[in-house]
């Protein structure tokens, strides 16, 4: 099993830019199927979950290429095969964005049932009942969802949930609906901000992006476009909490700190002295880290992909904290590997009660999913001796060289 050896103690310092946001990268490669001729995509992370969109994209037929700088390349010139592999969706739950391009753009789509993370259910329910609202015909058997539709049909969409990938999933198969798609409790994240303007750039008309009412009208076509994907949030956050748990002084760059302020107004009230530009977010410590209580919302609320790495932060807090999970009912997974290396948490039910202690102790930890693995590497930067962290495919989906940029802010990481 992969691994790595986290050595504690060291102080955090410098500057580090942040990568293009994996979260947003992977709607807007699968909406790439919309555009016709030519697109560039740029910050585009290199991640395991992006290579395997960009696999993807070639196996349904467009011509897809990973460049230097994190430029992914796209020609939209051929026929676009309707059957999603079977090892590819299972490989990647966001695989499954391809659905409704796919259903929009032929008027139909078999896709394998998703895999991917072990953090919930995270059914494609809401998916399936946006695209029956616009008018598909959909048939669930031996694993597969076939959907097909002669032409999709503008409808109002209401989302029991304000879940992030429908929201994206029925706002691509909107574009060519006829008439108008409106969604209603539409889900607000700085990502499907990302994809409603990356799809205007083309030609959509769509308004209301960062509201919970998304309206798409109609179009006939769209146009391969240029575009840069925005800064990862939680990769800016995960630093952030590095330059914070080490006591150090750290600075992010190519970051956007309205994204984040969820996270920075709690790093805030543990006692953390932030400073801010337009792009760039600058963390030192300030003695004592104060607990705080954290419940994880839709955003703008706090974000659940950064519960794990808070966790981490608060396990050495002076005092207890409540951190409520709402989002994913199998998020605490990590908690118990953090419990090896001497944290005090107990759960109950979706509350994890964390009571600071005065150090972690290096340990053999294991990953269980992709911000858990952040998670207890953050966790091994400042516990006592030496942490061997197993399972790094997760954390490799995810994260773009994190180890790298962490040992070049002083960290010390190995294999």
């Amino acid at each position: 099993m992969s691994r790595l050896i986290v050595k504690g103690g060291q102080t955090l310092s410098g500057s580090i830019a942040i990568s293009g946001a994996k979260n947003a990268a992977l709607p807007i490669l699968a909406a790439s199927i919309l555009l016709d001729g030519e697109t560039e995509l740029l910050n585009v992370p290199r991640l395991m979950d992006t290579l395997t969109m960009v696999r993807m994209l070639n196996a349904l037929g467009l011509r897809a290429e990973y460049h230097q700088n994190n430029i992914v390349k796209i020609w939209n010139t051929k026929k676009i095969r309707h059957i999603a592999p079977y090892e590819l969706v299972t490989a990647m739950r966001a695989s499954f964005f391809v659905a409704g391009p796919l259903l929009a753009k032929t008027g139909f789509a078999k896709v394998p049932l998703p895999g991917g993370c072990s953090i919930g259910s995270r059914p494609i329910n809401l998916h399936l009942k946006g695209f029956k609202k616009l008018g598909a015909q959909i048939n669930i058997e031996h694993g597969f969802v076939e959907m097909k539709a002669k032409r999709l049909k503008g409808a109002r969409i209401y989302l029991d949930f304000p879940s992030v990938g429908a929201t994206e999933n029925i706002m691509m198969a909107g574009c060519f609906a006829e008439g108008q798609t409106i969604i209603e409790n539409a889900a607000r994240e700085p990502e499907i901000l990302d994809l409603g303007n990356f799809l205007i750039k083309a030609g959509a008309k769509i308004i209301g992006l960062g509201t919970p009412i998304i309206t798409v009208n109609e179009v006939p076509r769209l146009n391969g476009i240029s575009h840069t994907t925005l800064p990862d949030r939680v990769e800016a956050g995960t630093i952030l909490i590095a330059g914070a748990i080490t006591g150090g002084d750290v600075t992010i760059t190519k970051a956007n700190p309205i994204d984040i302020e969820p996270l920075t107004q709690k790093l805030q009230e543990c006692g953390f002295k932030l400073t801010f530009t337009k792009d760039s977010i600058r963390i030192t410590g300030n003695g004592s880290i104060k607990p705080v209580d954290i419940e994880t919302l839709p955003f703008p609320g706090f974000p659940t992909d950064m519960q794990a790495q808070m966790m981490s932060l608060l396990c050495i807090a002076n005092g207890t904290s409540i951190v409520k999970e709402t989002i994913f009912e199998n998020r605490f997974m990590h908690a118990q590997e953090l419990q090896r290396m001497g944290a005090n948490i107990k759960i109950e039910n979706n509350n994890a009660i964390v009571t600071g202690v005065k150090k972690l102790s290096g340990a053999e930890v294991k990953i269980t999913d992709l911000r858990a693995g952040a998670a207890l590497i953050l966790a091994g930067l400042v516990a006592d001796g030496e942490t061997t962290v197993y399972g790094l495919n997760h954390l490799n989906r995810g994260y773009e060289n994190l180890p790298f940029k962490l040992c070049s802010l002083g960290g010390r990481i190995y294999e």
